[in-house]
């Protein structure tokens, strides 16, 4: 799947977004190494902590599947004219499980930037951390 592809099926996700309090809908995509993807979109809950990210529920999707350590892109859009930059519990997560991960970030006029996680999360903490 090229990188235009993911971008383009998290954009299908902003749809399915639940987002009644914030009104900004996030969509996300997470590639696998075997062409499995896993999407996902933002879903708010009045509890504000209890809200869960578009990347976090691809993520969570994907390891309830079974997938743990072959994640190779994520691609992560809103409806924004600024890119839609993966919060800190996102970056957090995902480096738990893909460190080398690429990340493709998008905004609302479906222009993307490429970048590695470890740009986004810099001297990461992770399970070798604990080593």
């Amino acid at each position: 799947m090229t990188d235009r592809e993911l971008v383009d099926l998290a954009f299908t996700m902003l749809e399915r977004s639940y987002v009644p309090y914030s009104h900004f809908p996030v969509g996300a995509a997470l590639l696998c190494a075997d062409g499995t993807v896993f999407t996902g979109c933002n879903v708010e809950n009045a509890a504000y902590g209890s809200t869960i990210c578009a990347e976090r529920t691809a993520l969570v999707k994907a390891v309830s599947e079974g997938h743990r350590d072959d994640f190779v892109r994520l691609a992560v859009v809103g409806n924004s004219t600024d890119y839609c930059w993966p919060c800190g519990a996102c970056r957090q997560m995902l480096y738990e499980f893909a460190p080398d991960l690429t990340v493709l970030v998008g905004r609302s006029d479906r222009d993307f930037v490429r970048l590695p996680l470890h740009e986004l999360l810099p001297h990461g903490f992770g399970p070798k951390s604990l080593a």
